[in-house]
């Protein structure tokens, strides 16, 4: 087929936007700048390298990335595939080995023959039908290209930051014990219980705790989903046990009680050989880290293998430059997926590349558009990304609350969230059968 399309940024967005487009049988140009050149917060070699958490959040359908998740497997999702196959033990959560997923989805895109892969960083805006996904790192010379396709509109910026990540060996379980909340299922968080006075001494710590510098960066704006904890930590002493120190649904084996506040750890790899401190994001120095973070109980020890770091995210006024399909209003052959576009989160960026690949090959192929709808967690994303009415556009992760409501009353909130889920694989699974019949 002589049908190429380009896609620009090897990760969570641009490999699904790749696959899709290849199962279609349409040959994928993919231009991505590793190995060569990589950005401040990306270490590996491989593609869809999880930056932040090893977490893809809860995998139950009264959750809507949860949802979310479902759809995509139903729609053939690599993202999807490669998560499940490198699942490890998270709760109610969907939680991967970092290294082995990356590694699972480089493998398919490198196998797959109608996929061309150049390694090299993209510049200039390719020529022909082009999807950029190159996330909310883009490099500063791409950002000033893509920046020239709607001049009266500025970038926004927010920051983003990740955890650090410890080895299990040096936490002292005899201060920590594993559990998951409210008992939900298996025991697979490591729990750092803190009485009062040991609250109070490392929030102190950390509030007066020294910052990197943030010399990169061109504002002060935070984004509430990814806000550092020290930052957090200042807005008051008990915004903390509010967020992730939260100590409720939680018992401590040693007192019978439920602890003043709970530092938790998730897994970050299929051996358990390493944990991430769950909610603390920072931008504080590595040495501040080591000291405050190693007051946390059960940390006193421990050995960070890689400390939190932070970094500007930039994304796009998508509300007034796209439209439902993620294209270019100005120019149609142009689209984006992933994190520049506004969505927020892993699977949100996978979903937006996942839709971007099969309405791209849908297209090109004279074919309908799918036009998911609201009622569905993956048209709820697009049609939140351009709805010009939204003033203040900022980053979004999937929530029922931009999901069309059912139109009628069902008791309890849980319930109501299973009947919206339980409405959209319906109609997924019916637009599947008419696409195949």
């Amino acid at each position: 087929m002589s049908i190429e399309v380009t896609v620009v940024g090897a990760g969570l967005a641009g490999c699904e936007a790749a696959w899709q487009l290849a199962r279609a049988g349409i040959r994928v140009k993919l231009m991505e700048m590793k190995p060569s050149r990589k950005s401040p917060a990306h270490i590996s070699d491989d593609y869809a390298e999880l930056v932040c958490s090893n977490s893809l959040r809860s995998n139950e359908l009264t959750n809507a990335v949860g949802l979310l998740k479902e759809e995509m497997r139903l729609l053939a999702s690599l993202i999807m595939k490669c998560a499940d196959k490198n699942r490890i033990e998270a709760g109610g959560a969907l939680a991967v080995d970092r290294d082995e997923f990356s590694a699972c989805v480089t493998q398919h895109i490198k196998s797959n023959p109608l996929i061309d892969i150049y390694e090299k960083e993209v510049t200039k805006i390719p020529e022909g039908y082009v999807i950029i996904a190159t996330g909310p790192l883009t490099s500063d010379a791409f950002a000033a290209e893509i920046a020239r396709l709607f001049p009266e509109r500025d970038f926004l910026r927010f920051y983003d930051a990740a955890a650090p990540i410890v080895t299990f060996e040096s936490v002292n379980l005899e201060r920590a014990f594993f559990a998951s909340r409210y008992g939900k299922g298996t025991a697979d968080y490591i729990n750092c219980p803190m009485d009062k006075d040991e609250y109070i001494s490392f929030w102190n710590e950390l509030i007066a705790a020294e910052q990197a510098e943030k010399h990169a960066f061109e504002d002060e704006k935070v984004f509430e989903g990814c806000m550092p904890v020290e930052v957090m930590a200042r807005r008051g002493q008990d915004t903390l046990r509010y967020g992730p120190l939260k100590p409720v649904g939680l018992i401590d084996p040693r007192t019978g009680k439920e602890p003043y506040g709970v530092v938790q750890l998730r897994r970050d790899n299929k051996e358990g050989s390493l944990y991430n401190i769950v909610g603390f994001q920072t931008n504080l120095k590595f040495g501040e880290q080591r000291r405050v973070f190693s007051m946390i109980p059960g940390l006193e020890n421990a050995e960070f293998v890689r400390y939190g770091v932070m970094h500007v995210n930039t994304f796009i006024d998508s509300p007034r430059v796209l439209d439902e399909r993620f294209r270019l209003r100005a120019d149609t052959r142009i689209r984006f997926a992933g994190q520049i576009t506004g969505v927020e989160g892993y699977v949100e960026s996978a979903a937006s590349g996942l839709l971007c690949g099969l309405e791209t090959s849908r297209e090109l192929l004279g074919m309908p558009p799918l036009e998911f709808s609201s009622k569905n967690a993956i048209g709820a994303l697009a049609h939140y990304i351009s709805n010009p009415t939204i003033a203040d556009f900022q980053p979004m992760n999937i929530n029922f609350g931009i999901m069309e409501p059912l139109g009628y009353r069902v008791k309890g909130k849980r319930n109501k969230n299973a009947e919206i889920s339980k409405r959209s694989l319906k109609l997924i699974k019916e637009k599947l059968a008419q696409l195949q019949g």
